[in-house]
């Protein structure tokens, strides 16, 4: 009797795991990879997704991966949006990517950060459609050296 009361427990875990896993994600990212190494300002970055759900918010997130060489403390990027409508939303962003405290914010593995910054302060919400992002660096270095990828990644706020 006891032996049936613990399998029955145990396929009662295993089969809200199950369904805890099946769950689509909740997220969109996109990446560019720069095999030289280098970063060129005239080089726009475009990524799309599609909205389903507008009853969600979302953080937008400016992802890097960069060498320890990197020679800045931050980053100037330049993002234009442009929604289901075909409006374009222009935004201008100064990210630090370390400070004298702590050295580089991101996460490091040997001489390569990786890091995720939010672009917005508070969650935004969507239209239903297809989002097109432009991405692009405004630093006066030009290439950008020791830029190894960037991109855009797009959360859906947990509620």
């Amino acid at each position: 009797m006891l032996g049936n009361k613990f399998i029955a427990s145990v396929c009662i875990v295993f089969v809200l795991t199950f369904i805890n896993a099946c769950q689509t994600k909740q997220l969109y990212e996109q990446n560019t990879i720069y095999p030289n190494h280098s970063w060129a300002s005239k080089q726009v970055n475009e990524y799309s997704f599609t909205i389903t759900d507008t009853s969600a918010a979302y953080n937008v997130f400016f992802v890097i991966r960069h060498h320890n060489a990197y020679h800045y403390k931050n980053i100037f990027i330049q993002l234009n949006t442009t929604s289901p409508d075909n409006t374009i939303t222009k935004q201008s962003a100064d990210l630090n990517l370390a400070d004298d405290a702590k050295g580089w914010l991101g996460v490091g593995m040997d001489d390569i950060y990786d890091q995720r910054i939010p672009v917005n302060t508070t969650p935004v919400r969507f239209k239903k459609g297809l989002y097109k992002f432009a991405l692009s660096h405004t630093m006066r270095e030009d290439p950008l050296e020791n830029v190894l990828s960037t991109g855009i990644r797009v959360e859906k706020v947990k509620p």
